[in-house]
């Protein structure tokens, strides 16, 4: 089938008594499958099958696993970690806290950081995080793929923190939803539900003044604590240094949605038929001389509004946008260049590139394709699993594997190893 290209657009929880189960079951979904089964008990969520998680947990409650991914070792050491510190494509933040109470003082600076900038690692009360850690460590991508039983679209990204003895970030909430998985060391989290929260002035960082917990636990590696948005939280490490794994979700607002599918609507708002042709601009031959010349013509108005109502009205141009929008990569991304997909090999996507699709498109890093049939149903399979064998990538039409070949050009997908 034809692949073509889409004319770019651009470039409070519930109140609920938290839960705490211990693995049970085993996952038969090796670390690295994409979709575990939705049905069927998964040692991750204890013992609990997704789509349970899903309609008790998600959004709704707190649930605590113990031993969630036992025998779990931490992505990264701590000296990878710290020169990673060191890098200006990777985003990352050190906080520190000194005192108690009102004489509790914060220091905060964001990356890059040169590792004698850091205190001694004896020293308590001080953290480092790194975002993002999925787009730069294949371990760390492994483990974010263990949560694709949530949409892609709503997946941001996985987040590591180190923390020497009584180090974290300070009671906080966050606007969404969030895996707290513990790989090295141990971790005390208090958490509760704050409709009165005040965040402390003065400060660098949203530290909640008037923080109250209503459950404690200390974590151990391979335990996971989830959270739904809006629950106040405290972590700090306990017994000496330790190693958390956040993974969290996107929580877009609706302004920031219009905002950005408006932008991407508007590339395309002018483009004329015909590729010689100027696109349009305001005209106003039958302007008349004003003696109100403050006003806003009402013609301008309706030129711009005509513009518009002309973007959204075109089939599927919102659709297109969002898609481009959110499968859009992270600033601090980029691709090296790839090499020919060798011949009789599967294909898997690089750790950072992302592929979503709807029932007309797919959207792969920005950019969106329509598609439809045999191939479209291939690429569905390439964004759900992330992968495609040998054997399917047979029947792919030679439209999609030219796009393919292009994608593995761009740095966006490599052969498949085995």
């Amino acid at each position: 089938m034809n692949l073509p290209k889409s004319r770019a657009a651009s470039a409070a929880a519930q109140p609920a008594k938290p839960s705490v189960t211990k693995g049970s079951t085993p996952s038969p979904v090796h670390p690295d499958a994409a979709v575990p089964p939705l049905d069927l008990p998964c040692e991750l969520l204890g013992g609990l099958s997704p789509s349970v998680f899903m309609q008790r947990h998600w959004q709704r409650k707190p649930l605590l696993v113990r031993q969630a991914v036992p025998g779990i070792e931490p992505p990264v050491s701590r000296a990878q970690m710290f020169a990673m510190l060191e890098d200006d494509a990777v985003e990352s933040r050190f906080l520190s806290r000194q005192g108690e109470g009102d004489r509790q003082t914060w220091q905060f600076k964001r990356g890059p950081m040169p590792r004698r900038s850091l205190p001694a690692i004896k020293q308590p009360g001080w953290t480092v995080l790194v975002q993002g850690l999925n787009l730069h460590v294949p371990a760390a991508a492994d483990l974010l793929n263990r949560f694709r039983f949530v949409p892609q679209a709503r997946l941001d990204d996985l987040m590591i923190s180190w923390a020497s003895e009584g180090g974290g970030v300070g009671p906080h909430f966050d606007s969404y939803d969030v895996f707290l998985i513990q790989v090295a060391g141990r971790r005390r989290w208090r958490i509760g539900r704050l409709p009165d929260a005040r965040l402390r002035e003065g400060l660098p960082v949203k530290i909640i003044e008037n923080f109250r917990h209503e459950e404690e636990w200390v974590l151990e590696p391979g335990d996971m604590l989830y959270l739904p948005p809006g629950w106040a939280h405290d972590g700090d490490a306990v017994d000496g240094e330790c190693m958390t794994c956040s993974v969290g979700f996107r929580s877009p607002q609706r302004s920031e949605l219009v905002r950005e599918t408006l932008l991407r609507l508007a590339d395309g708002i002018d483009d004329p038929a015909d590729a010689g042709a100027r696109p349009p601009v305001y005209r106003d031959p039958k302007q008349s001389a004003t003696a109100a010349p403050g006003r806003i013509p009402a013609e301008l108005l309706a030129f711009a509004e005509q513009g518009l109502m002309r973007a959204l009205a075109e089939p599927g141009a919102l659709a297109r946008a969002l898609g481009e929008y959110l499968s859009e990569p992270k600033a601090q991304v980029s691709f090296e260049l790839g090499e020919p997909l060798p011949d009789g090999v599967g294909v898997r996507l690089d750790d950072r590139s992302c592929l979503l699709y709807d029932d007309g498109h797919v959207y792969c890093n920005g950019d969106s394709w329509r598609a439809a049939g045999r191939d479209a149903a291939m690429l569905h399979l390439l964004a759900d699993a992330r992968q495609l064998d040998a054997t399917t990538l047979r029947r792919a039409s030679p439209a999609l594997r030219a796009l393919l070949e292009q994608w593995a050009d761009d740095g966006w997908l490599h052969p498949l190893a085995g």
